[in-house]
């Protein structure tokens, strides 16, 4: 089987400046990071500009994999093409790969019928922007009951209804892809993985939420192991993202070796 190629979002340790968190990733072996602009006091959202962000990672020798993400994106208007605009702009600039595209998730637009009308004005819509910057689009569908694409399925029908790849492809969240049920499989169209865990034994399927999202480990309710195993066999090549949102990880002192534990703890199960 092919070998894991772990990298690194900046969630797994907000608190770190870019520069600290890029040399994070060097020191665990990990060359593929996304940073983010939903993070306060930090870049991007304190005005780094990109050229600084492009200068740290040529430095440490990193690959900006991803900016994470235009929200709402399945909601298109003149806001949201503004933002788009400003995000493929940033993520040109600082030599980014891609942009991940997060849907609306506040229990509006889930109607059926309406959610794929809306997913697909918003793909066409960015569709020429993002081909202009030669940037990927990351559709990455929300396993929570209230969000307007829960599913791979959608997504992927999406995609290829309009014939949209290489422009676009998809993310498969393993947390999302527990919440939603889903069982398929996209790896041909899967452009990365997102990696979280949950292990608290109390909270049920249907309440697990972000802040339940911890590192991977042997008491791993999602299923991390298989699914990243069945990503493998099926092909995949890309990269496996650590993206833990509990605070418990944020405050960790050494954020170093609680991923490597978990980086070797999935390697081996693998």
């Amino acid at each position: 089987m092919a070998s894991i190629r772990f990298a690194l979002n900046h969630m797994a340790a907000p608190s770190l400046s870019i520069e600290d968190f890029f040399a994070l990733a060097t020191s665990l072996g990990i060359d593929a990071v996304e940073i983010r602009n939903d993070l306060a006091g930090n870049a991007i959202l304190d005005g780094t500009k990109p050229e600084v962000i492009k200068a740290a990672a040529d430095r440490h020798d990193v690959a900006i994999i991803s900016i994470n993400a235009l929200q709402r994106f399945n909601e298109w208007n003149a806001t949201r093409e503004r933002e788009a605009r400003e995000l493929i702009d940033y993520a040109r600039a600082v030599g980014s790969q891609a942009l991940v595209l997060v849907p609306k998730n506040d229990g509006t637009g889930t109607a059926d019928g309406e959610r794929q009308d809306n997913l697909r004005q918003a793909l066409t819509a960015l569709r020429p922007m993002l081909d202009a910057a030669d940037i990927v689009g990351l559709v990455e569908p929300l396993g929570f009951e209230i969000c307007s694409l829960r599913s791979k399925a959608e997504a992927a029908d999406a995609i290829e209804t309009l014939n949209a790849q290489p422009t676009f492809r998809l993310v498969h969240d393993t947390f999302h892809h527990h919440l939603a049920g889903e069982t398929p499989f996209f790896p041909h169209l899967t452009g990365l993985v997102h990696i979280s865990g949950v292990n608290d034994p109390a909270v049920s399927v249907s309440d697990m939420r972000d802040p339940h999202r911890i590192l991977v480990d042997g008491d791993d309710r999602l299923g991390n192991a298989a699914q990243i195993r069945a990503l493998l066999q099926a092909s995949y090549k890309g990269p496996f993202s650590f993206e833990p949102f509990a605070s418990e990880v944020h405050a960790l002192k050494d954020p170093g070796t609680a991923l490597k534990a978990s980086m070797d703890y999935i390697t081996a199960k693998v």
